[in-house]
């Protein structure tokens, strides 16, 4: 299971089968898809509300299918299957109609999901006069449309009134989750903190796997028992290791004991994703989030008049309110002047989109990648910091040299702390956007030969005050 926000795949693999049978997979855009699965499903000449109802039904199946990796998490090469006795019916090459091609361009990119929950939602349907189940019963959507209901109180009559209606979520290729590189014992990062929340709710079910007790991204001894006895429990060499067997195999138990692939779904939070939205906060909040929240509008106010220029203080004052309503403004989200799990994401994704779009500052240096860098990272990131760290401490002794290896290490931490102590940050030995820019800004000024002068502190090209 992906550690981030839902999005919509730009594109879906779809098995021309039962899961198990010798099919061919095909790969289509997620739009094409669901048109396709319209048409093949429900007739055109229903009224709109009661196609747009079952169309968003559709979106959130096939959401929740690829968001929980249910088949790929299984050992599978697809996505989805297209055979009704598992997902939904997929005829290639069937045509579709105009009126259901038009609706799905509307609303491909919205989904259902439950209050204070994740995942999109396991939106299971059927026809209603063959068979007959628990979610929605696609012929009786005709005469509620008939009968004035909008679709979405058509799908609570389903569903239940806890529904949410998700729109304009982004649009992403969407990887796999797995990293790539096994996690072992002293790695830290993102990946680290996802598994470890994961085998904390697994216990819950299988009491032989021990609690980790801090669950912060740093893979120590307690995090390797548990791992151990996750292995055993479920058949595998019990080495204490996370390589990708392993790592599908806890996302499997994980969603299972979730349910997260069931409408009952006991849901995902958004505390059980790693480093990403904490709480709702508003005026007179404080604390890192805001600081991280002011940070994202600062850069994005950068790009966008209607969100007015803020200091980042790490107090939620009037100033933040008035950016974070501008924000909400273009982006179309309710103007409350709260950072609220929507709010959150889409403020999350504009500033990722900066960074792929916009990645340089003045100078050359690289924008804050938009997560914190901190033991056990790797990648293009912590290469550029590394350099960046060498340049420095070729004139401050201070701050020790590095190997460029892309692995955020021992060595790379301890640059990082010797650089906050230097500067007067807060010793952390992590990079958040402060250190971030505070090293981008000298590395830059040091590249191009205009060192500051004796004493003073390289300063950030976003305005803080203490």
């Amino acid at each position: 299971m992906p550690d981030e926000l839902p999005v919509i795949p730009e594109t879906i693999t779809v098995h021309l089968g039962r899961p198990d049978d010798d099919a061919s997979n095909v790969t289509v855009s997620f739009p094409d898809y669901i048109k396709t699965v319209a048409s093949s499903e429900i007739y055109p000449t229903w009224p709109e509300e009661a196609i747009r109802a079952n169309v968003l039904a559709q979106i959130s199946y096939a959401l929740n299918r690829v968001y929980t990796e249910y088949y790929r998490s299984r050992g599978y090469d697809f996505d989805i299957t297209n055979t009704t006795a598992f997902d939904q019916a997929y005829v290639e090459g069937h045509d579709t109609f105009e009126n259901i091609d038009r609706l799905v361009d509307e609303i491909f990119n919205d989904y259902l999901r439950r209050p204070n929950t994740v995942e999109p939602l396991f939106a299971a349907f059927c026809d209603g006069r063959q068979t007959v189940c628990d979610g929605l019963q696609q012929w009786d959507t005709v005469p509620l449309a008939q009968s004035g209901l909008s679709a979405l109180d058509i799908l609570k009559r389903f569903y239940g009134d806890d529904l949410e209606l998700i729109e304009n979520a982004p649009v992403e290729a969407i990887r796999e989750s797995y990293p790539g590189i096994a996690l072992r014992l002293g790695d830290s990062s993102r990946e680290v903190e996802q598994k470890q929340i994961q085998l904390n709710r697994i216990s819950r079910n299988y009491p032989a796997i021990p609690k980790i007790p801090v669950t912060r991204g740093s893979f120590g001894t307690a995090t390797e028992d548990a791992v151990k006895s996750f292995q055993a429990v479920f058949g595998l060499e019990p080495d204490g290791i996370i390589g990708k067997a392993t790592w599908y195999k806890i996302s499997l138990v994980y969603n299972a004991v979730k349910r997260l692939s069931e409408l009952d779904s006991e849901g995902l939070t958004a505390s059980e994703l790693p480093q990403l939205y904490v709480r709702e906060i508003g005026l007179g909040d404080r604390g890192d989030f805001v600081y991280l929240v002011q940070y994202y509008l600062a850069v994005i106010g950068a790009f966008y008049d209607t969100v007015p220029p803020i200091n980042i203080t790490g107090e939620f004052n009037d100033a933040t309110a008035a950016a974070v309503r501008g924000f909400q403004q273009t982006y179309g989200l309710p103007q409350t002047g709260r950072i609220d799990f929507i709010t959150w994401r889409d403020l999350y994704r504009a500033y990722r989109g900066i960074v792929e779009n916009s990645p340089q500052l003045e100078g050359g240096t690289l924008r804050y990648p938009g997560l914190q860098l901190r033991f056990g990272s790797r990648g293009d990131y912590v290469t550029a910091l590394q350099t960046y760290l060498n340049v420095i401490a070729a004139t401050y002794p201070s701050i020790p040299m590095l190997p460029i290896t892309g692995y955020y290490g021992r060595q790379t931490e301890n640059a990082v702390s010797r650089f906050q102590q230097e500067f007067g940050l807060t010793r952390t030995g992590a990079v958040d956007p402060f250190t971030w820019e505070a090293i981008a800004s000298l590395y830059s000024d040091l590249s191009l030969g205009t060192d500051r002068n004796e004493g003073q502190n390289p300063g950030t090209t976003i305005s803080t005050t203490a």
